[in-house]
């Protein structure tokens, strides 16, 4: 991939369906099946490169659109006119751009030889400790799903309905050594931001995720917070980064939301030059998501790569889960 012109490169994409363990619910809705795409990039010895998304509503993704959207890159990949860099420009941040751009980092390290960290320039990877994430349920509910997990740091969904702070103060009581963050998923209302937050420390929870819409997210300009506040549904590529730093303290970085691990990575990077804290995250998916991002993780402040824990099934192989240690990806999965 480093050589002036792109090899000749098939390009195939296919849907897979995987359950869910039972119904995972956040403040926009509920599911039981994670919807991936996988594109694999066949060069002309036979080596093959992976890369998975996940096409998500709220960015107005689609499966059959995003599908589209990256057959509708076959010919360039097959004329030999398309590598990363190229990428960047041929399509937007989001899912599409995310599959691809993992499969083509795959598909280097495959035939370079060379994992990926070092294609890139990072350090050997060290396992990291992921949150593990409760969906809204009712707060005994919650309490039950916080004692049962026993995982050291929990993220709870919340619904912005009235009930968060007795489902906070129902899973504080059932797990008091986890350490907590939340996640409103644009939830709130600035009563609830003018309520909430106060409370939420006294409970010691660490962060709060997104709590208002993306488009209202204005109102935090100078607002001053006794909990930190993580931004996710704001956060895309590097577009738009700098305005975020009067906002918030955190960004969450999905490779999803950027476009695959190549702009997630100068996204991780200017968000720490500009002071704030990187959580990497990741949307409900299999191992072949989370290993790249696994990657993008290394010395962030927040982990939450557990989409795999979710799932009824993961694909196999998968990536290693030791409770809340999660491995770094064997070769025969990525990268």
């Amino acid at each position: 991939m480093s050589s002036s012109r792109p090899p000749a490169l098939a390009l195939t994409v296919r849907q897979e369906r995987f359950p869910i363990r039972g119904t995972f619910r956040i403040a926009r809705g509920a599911k039981t099946e994670a919807v991936v795409l996988v594109a694999e990039l066949r060069d002309a010895d036979g080596r093959i490169g992976r890369g998975e998304c996940v096409p998500y509503a709220r960015y107005g993704e689609s499966v059959e659109g995003v599908a589209a959207a990256m057959q509708g890159l076959t010919a360039p990949f097959a004329a030999g006119g398309m590598d990363r860099r190229r990428l960047l420009s041929a399509l937007p941040p989001g899912a599409a751009r995310n599959a691809l751009d993992c499969a083509l980092w795959d598909l280097e390290a495959r035939r370079t030889g060379r994992p990926v960290w070092e294609l890139a320039g990072l350090a050997a990877p060290e396992p990291l400790v992921t949150a593990f994430t409760l969906s809204i349920d009712a707060p005994a509910a919650m309490a039950t799903a916080a004692r049962t997990a026993a995982r050291p740091l929990l993220k709870l969904k919340l619904a912005g309905d009235g009930g968060d702070l007795e489902r906070v103060a129902a899973v504080r009581q059932a797990s008091p050594e986890s350490r907590l963050i939340v996640d409103a998923n644009e939830g709130w209302t600035p009563q609830d931001l003018s309520s909430l937050p106060a409370a939420f420390a006294r409970l010691g929870v660490e962060m709060i995720e997104q709590p208002l819409p993306a488009g209202a997210d204005s109102a935090l300009e100078g607002f001053r917070s006794p909990v930190p506040i993580g931004a996710d549904e704001s956060v895309h590529g590097l577009a738009g980064l700098e305005a975020l730093a009067g906002r918030y303290t955190v960004v969450n970085v999905k490779l999803d939301k950027a476009g695959g691990l190549t702009e997630a990575l100068a996204v991780k990077a200017r968000a720490q030059a500009l002071g704030l804290g990187v959580m990497v995250g990741c949307m409900v998916a299999t191992s072949l998501s989370m290993a790249p991002a696994l990657l993008l993780a290394q010395g962030a402040d927040y982990v939450d790569l557990d989409g795999p824990l979710l799932l009824d099934r993961d694909r196999e192989p998968g990536l290693r889960y030791d409770g809340a240690t999660l491995y770094p990806a064997d070769t025969s999965i990525w990268g």
